[in-house]
């Protein structure tokens, strides 16, 4: 059973009848952003500005500093145990307000990381994280994107692409866009790392903010584009409900 099917719903209301009313309320707002904006990276632009305005750790998925805070941690331990150095260049997709970003600058050479994302409102608050944090010497680059083909960035630049939660609210076609130019700007022997929403059943989404994939179909599509694909079996075993998988070129 899916997510987004009926019977899964109602049954969850059952359980957490407290939930109804903010789902409303989100799915009211979601159906009228998709009224408004013509094609999946507009909605989710104005989804984040909506979520930034709230509050911009939980627009990243934290529902309180204390998670953010450890999330970040997570996402930089294991890259670093995974062959990060300090020398190497990132390009962070979907960077958002620097939950791991920050640590990945502090541990770069000074202007190697390059953050990336759709919604500049969330890219506002990335600039507070790095007054609040004292990264201004790190001279980190943080640009706003209408997609993720990365027409501005130079070839064969970077050695390590990572996007944390980025696939796990992008359709398909939002995934083949990037895996069909990301390469270009990795460096021969570089890797993509990324997380996603995994489900062993049938693909789906829930309110076309969610999406939900088998790894087969994601590493498949990863091979079209002249990609080896690994699952991380071993991020499985951190406290994290989505997958990763590494993609080297």
């Amino acid at each position: 059973m899916t997510r987004n099917s009926l019977l899964h719903q109602a049954r969850y209301a059952l359980r957490h009848p407290d939930r109804v009313i903010p789902h409303a309320r989100r799915l009211t707002r979601d159906l009228w952003f998709r009224l408004q904006t013509r094609d999946h990276v507009d909605y989710y632009r104005a989804v984040m500005r909506s979520d930034t305005e709230r509050n911009p750790d939980r627009a990243v998925g934290s529902k309180s500093r204390e998670r953010w805070l450890k999330l970040g941690k997570t996402q930089f331990d294991y890259l670093v145990k995974h062959g990060l150095l300090p020398e190497h260049r990132m390009l962070e997709i979907g960077c958002g307000n620097l939950r791991a970003g920050r640590l990945f600058i502090d541990y770069l050479h000074s202007g190697h990381y390059y953050g990336v994302d759709i919604s500049p409102d969330i890219l506002f608050a990335a600039q507070q994280t790095l007054a609040d944090f004292d990264l201004r010497d790190k001279l980190p680059h943080l640009t706003p994107v209408h997609d993720l083909r990365f027409d501005f960035l130079p070839d064969e630049y970077f050695d390590v692409v990572h996007a944390h939660s980025v696939f796990s609210h992008s359709p398909p076609r939002v995934i083949e866009e990037c895996f069909a130019h990301v390469g270009r700007v990795m460096k021969p022997g570089g890797w993509f790392d990324f997380t996603f929403d995994r489900t062993q059943g049938r693909e789906h989404q829930v309110l076309r903010e969610d999406f939900y994939y088998r790894t087969e179909t994601l590493a498949e599509m990863a091979e079209r584009h002249g990609f080896k694909a690994m699952f991380m079996d071993d991020w499985e075993r951190l406290p994290h409900k989505q997958s990763k998988m590494r993609l080297v070129k």
